[in-house]
């Protein structure tokens, strides 16, 4: 029946002279007409129900487009996973088309497009009687290009698309973290006493005890929440609010770690006194991602489902580039990844144009400039410099093909123990890790020897550099 009166409406406005009838007349609750007289290659442009159709063809003449609303729920659709998300247009002329004509479409959408979703353009095709993907191209959100004509609508996919193997890859990565950490942590305890021995190595192993304190946290938390159907939405919204907290403090102490480098680089005859430190260090490590996290959760409504976390999740909202809560994560994470490769990059040249000054009789400054920049190079992925393909996780959308899931691929390996969710909210969080570095400095037989805990992929690896 939807058919028959699809086709019948078509060929009516095909031979009417519409024309001269006022444009009041032309709009009806669910039906919409607009025509255009064009001249050769010209941009022929109609509206309907605020879509926009322009034509562009030899000599086509009249130009008749029709809208149609509702009729997209009762025309047969055999893509179970695909559904209308527009309404329908028809766009007919006057003469017959050429083979060059080209119509674009400006469709407004019933529901915005989430990340990760497929969109189809589609066209009624009468022989099939379904719709059909041929001679239609999607541009982007609502854009359709097509080079024929018909009627035509926007088919959006009822589910995000999947990267294959991910979400094995992100929980094997995710045990052997939680394990590391407390390897990490428990060699951090043990040896305290006799490395922590300056205030340089105090404000430097202080900085991993809570780097990896906050990642643990976080990953317990992500365990907790790995099923959120399974959990209640009390319990999500508070693994959420834990997670946000931990993750940004993480990062916030990542901060820290990297200016006492550059401290120590830049000034190496001053030294901070273990007071002084620890209260920068708390006030940036937790009190900022603690002003970060309350002021997000309150201005979402209190917290509220769907503005400051997703249920499908149990992590921030994303629903678009610049909206939704996750940004209160992004932004300070970017900001502070800046900061920290900047940092690095000011250290690493001063520590080499230092080397190459220094005199032979000066050893021990000599010495200390190398074990540092040695220490630099180490925690330079630590601060950052993976964290670009992360960024850019978050703006390439899987839907622009292979290229998005080469980065996610790589991302998620080159950030070998760093929990990191996917900032579009697609099906399931995607988790990467990051490696927890801890440089133990031990002073015997005149040689200093580094215990790089390296986790990432495979066993663990406990590297000795002299």
């Amino acid at each position: 029946m939807a058919e028959r009166y699809l086709s019948s409406v078509e060929r009516i406005i095909q031979v009417a002279d519409i024309q001269d009838i006022p444009q009041q007349k032309k709009k009806k609750k669910n039906i919409e007409v607009d025509s255009y007289n064009c001249s050769e290659w010209t941009n022929c442009t109609n509206k309907v129900f605020g879509v926009t159709v322009d034509l562009k063809d030899r000599e086509p003449g009249s130009v008749k487009t029709a809208g149609f609303k509702e009729l997209e729920k009762y025309l047969p659709n055999s893509d179970k996973e695909f559904e209308p998300n527009s309404i329908i247009v028809s766009t007919t002329t006057e003469r017959e088309p050429s083979d060059e004509v080209e119509v674009t479409l400006n469709f407004v959408l019933h529901r915005p497009r989430p990340p990760n979703v497929e969109i189809k353009c589609v066209a009624w095709d009468n022989n099939s009687r379904g719709w059909s993907e041929t001679g239609c191209e999607w541009k982007g959100e609502g854009v359709c290009v097509c080079r024929h004509l018909s009627s035509f609508a926007i088919l959006m996919s009822k589910f995000p698309l999947d990267i294959p193997g991910i979400d094995k890859v992100t929980y094997a990565v995710l045990a052997i973290s939680v394990v590391s950490l407390v390897l990490s942590l428990a060699i951090e305890l043990t040896v305290w006493v006799a490395v922590v021995k300056t205030s340089t190595l105090y404000l430097r192993h202080t900085a991993h005890v809570n780097i990896s304190l906050c990642l643990l946290v976080a990953d317990l938390c992500f365990l907790a929440s790995s099923r959120p159907k399974d959990i209640s939405p009390l319990w999500c919204k508070t693994v959420v609010v834990l997670k946000h907290f931990c993750y940004l403090a993480m990062f916030f102490w990542m901060f820290c770690l990297s200016a006492t480098l550059l401290h120590q680089a830049v000034f190496p005859f001053h030294s901070v006194s273990k007071k002084n430190y620890l209260k920068f260090a708390l006030v940036v490590g937790y009190v900022c991602p603690l002003l970060i996290v309350t002021i997000t959760f309150l201005a979402n409504q209190g917290g509220a489902e769907g503005y400051y976390y997703s249920r499908e999740t149990c992590w921030l909202v994303y629903t678009r580039l610049w909206v939704g809560s996750i940004h209160t994560f992004v932004l300070p994470v970017g900001v502070i990844v800046f900061i920290n490769i900047f940092s690095m990059m000011v250290v690493i040249l001063k520590l080499v144009d230092r080397i190459k000054v220094v005199e032979a009789s000066r050893d021990k400054e000599k010495t200390a400039s190398m074990t540092v920049l040695r220490s630099v190079i180490f925690l330079t992925p630590v601060f950052g410099v993976t964290w670009i393909f992360g960024f850019a996780v978050m703006l390439l959308d899987l839907t622009a093909g292979p290229i998005a899931y080469v980065v996610n691929y790589i991302f998620t390996l080159l950030n070998g123990l760093q929990i990191v969710w996917k900032i579009t909210s697609s099906s399931k969080p995607q988790i990467v890790v990051y490696y927890t570095l801890i440089n133990v400095q031990i002073k015997k037989k005149k040689k200093n020897v580094y215990f790089l805990i390296l986790k990432g992929g495979g066993p663990f690896r406990v590297f000795m550099l002299s």
